[in-house]
């Protein structure tokens, strides 16, 4: 898991580091403490492949010239053993860096030896991570903000494994509140009116595989009160439930029947969240039930906890706590008067489970854009317990908005709330939507071109990035037929521009994984294949490897094969397919 270019980077600093031993030692410079210096990647490759600050750092310090203190560092540097080939002062006292073609031949050299795990990292050896995403109400489908969140957080988990943390993925599924009430009523009120002898005949003149839809579109027939779910999905629970066992339900208390219709129904929306994901290659270790830490005490444990510490009060019957105090905006209540713990007190209980009992290092939440104000009040709860709040992170999703033709695909009528994630599969290609998903920064808002996702053009993307994996593919069959094998030769020779970039980019990949890690951001992945393809069509264009020395097409072999790695590696991360042909 060698990262080209850090190892580069150190040795600017080493090579810095070295020359000032040697100017110390020669008493051309004092010996006085000195300042930390900075080694970047230059924007401008004619500033070389890394420019430092050392020289300017250190004037004050070496009471002299930052540019003079740049010359003579230039002077005393020696470059041998380094994969630098040329060092020179710029503007008002930089120190530039050449890399030397030995360093090209390494990074292409080992994205091809160490295949699969090119680009790995050890930043995160050793941490533990718990990612929870979707945990999607499961009184009904997916939408398409969690569409959204599986492609995002799925993604996450991978990135996060590729830097070296271990990852689990989980689904906390809200089978206990006021949702599952809610739910237990609308299958109730939907149950007696299919049960109603005054609409049976109703009933009995729809036929077909629509009869659910017949029922949902009758609102005359049919009214639903406001608080309820009203979702085509919920007269299908009914319909079949009435199917399988008649009136059996229609003399029990509202009680009993809203309990039975919900331990028939609940299961095979869970069951369907799990289908549909894993139909969107998203596989998770855990699936954590709300209604555990209500049957093991744990919610009533965290309440304790806070009293006990004396971080609640009691005001109009209920139990407050006090997270004013813990940089909250206002407290909030735990317990209602009535008794029931708000939805707060198990989501406390979750994240001390996961943080607690079970020892995760960190705990992951991705949240939409309206759980905003969750995030404060959590990380007191956590506070108040004990428990650095600093091992809650939560990335913050924002909208998706549809677009078709340029105009915003309005909401489906059929489920009653928004298009679903079952849906949106049956149009667009897997590939496309977790690609697309993953094109912007989290917390910034997604336009979705549907037209745009299912074109075969470079115009999209996922196409694009798709495409150029297939044409390395393309190249190395057509060039095998005629007798041009890649041979992995140790003779790699590089000097071509298209050449340098590339294998630049290639070198960045670690960088670049670290950096997504570090701000959970799986875009800067699709970013950087993005601009690999585009580095590669390029040097494509400009760079013939039939007909060339056998050096340059050995060569040449051999960065279609690093990058055709890169590709693959970081299309498999996305769970997006690496296709050989197109």
């Amino acid at each position: 898991m060698s990262n080209m270019t850090e190892l580069a980077r150190k040795q600017v600093s080493e090579i810095i580091m070295n020359a000032l031993g040697e100017l110390v030692a020669a008493r051309k410079i004092p010996s006085v403490p000195l300042p930390a210096f900075s080694v970047e990647r230059p924007a401008d490759a004619s500033h070389g492949d890394f420019s430092c600050n050392a020289a300017l750092a250190f004037a004050k310090a070496l009471k002299s010239n930052p540019r003079a203190i740049a010359q003579i560092i230039c002077e005393e540097a020696v470059l041998d053993g380094t994969a630098f080939e040329k060092i020179e002062t710029a503007g008002p006292g930089f120190i530039n860096f050449f890399i030397g073609n030995k360093w090209y031949s390494d990074v292409v050299r080992s994205a091809v030896n160490e295949g699969h795990d090119y680009g790995k990292t050890d930043y995160g050896k050793g941490k533990r991570i718990l990612l929870e995403f979707v945990s999607a109400n499961p009184t009904g489908p997916m939408h398409i903000g969690n569409a959204r969140g599986g492609a995002l957080g799925d993604s996450l988990a991978s990135l996060l494994q590729y830097a070296g943390f271990y990852v689990e993925r989980e689904f906390y599924v809200n089978d206990a509140g006021n949702q599952i009430e809610k739910f237990g009523k609308s299958l109730s009120l939907r149950y007696m009116q299919i049960a109603d002898g005054s609409k049976s005949e109703l009933i009995k003149r729809y036929s077909g595989d629509d009869i659910c839809d017949k029922i949902f579109a009758d609102e005359e027939n049919f009214p639903m009160p406001e608080d309820v779910y009203k979702g085509v999905d919920i007269i299908e629970h009914a319909y079949n439930y009435y199917r399988q066992n008649g009136e059996l339900l229609v003399n029990k208390s509202e009680e009993e029947r809203k309990s039975a219709l919900v331990e028939y129904a609940l299961p095979l929306n869970i069951d369907g969240l799990e289908r549909d994901l894993k139909k969107y290659r998203i596989v998770y270790d855990t699936w954590f039930k709300e209604s555990s830490l209500h049957e093991n005490g744990s919610v009533k444990d965290i309440v304790k906890q806070l009293t006990d510490k004396g971080h609640t009060y009691e005001k109009d019957g209920a139990i407050w706590f006090k997270a004013s105090e813990f940089g909250d905006e206002q407290d909030r209540v735990l317990v209602r008067a009535n008794g029931i713990p708000t939805y707060f007190v198990p989501d406390i209980a979750y994240h001390y489970n996961k943080l607690v009992t079970r020892g995760f290092d960190k705990a992951i939440d991705i949240l939409g854009a309206d759980h905003h104000g969750y995030v404060p009040r959590m990380k007191a709860a956590l506070t108040a317990l004990g428990i650095d709040s600093s091992k809650l992170d939560v990335v913050i999703m924002q909208m998706v908005m549809l677009v078709r033709n340029g105009e915003t695909v309005k909401l489906s009528k059929r489920s009653g709330k928004a298009i679903t994630l079952s849906t949106l599969l049956d149009e667009v290609p897997i590939d496309a939507a977790r690609f697309f998903f993953n094109l912007r920064d989290p917390n910034t808002h997604l336009e979705f071109d549907l037209e745009l996702a299912i074109k075969e053009s470079s115009d999209n993307p996922v196409f694009y990035v798709q495409y150029a994996h297939a044409r390395i593919c393309s190249v190395l069959r057509r060039l095998a037929d005629e007798g041009i094998t890649f041979e992995n030769s140790d003779n790699l020779t590089f000097s071509h521009p298209s050449e340098l970039a590339l294998i630049r980019h290639i070198a960045a990949l670690s960088d670049c994984v670290n950096d997504a890690a570090k701000t959970y951001n799986p875009s800067k992945i699709t970013k950087y294949i993005l601009e690999l393809a585009q580095l590669f069509h390029k040097f494509y264009d400009n760079c013939r490897i039939k007909g060339e020395e056998e050096s340059v097409v050995q060569s040449r072999l051999s960065l279609c094969v690093a990058a055709k790695t890169v590709f693959k590696n970081m299309l498999d991360l996305l769970k997006v397919d690496a296709p050989e042909k197109m």
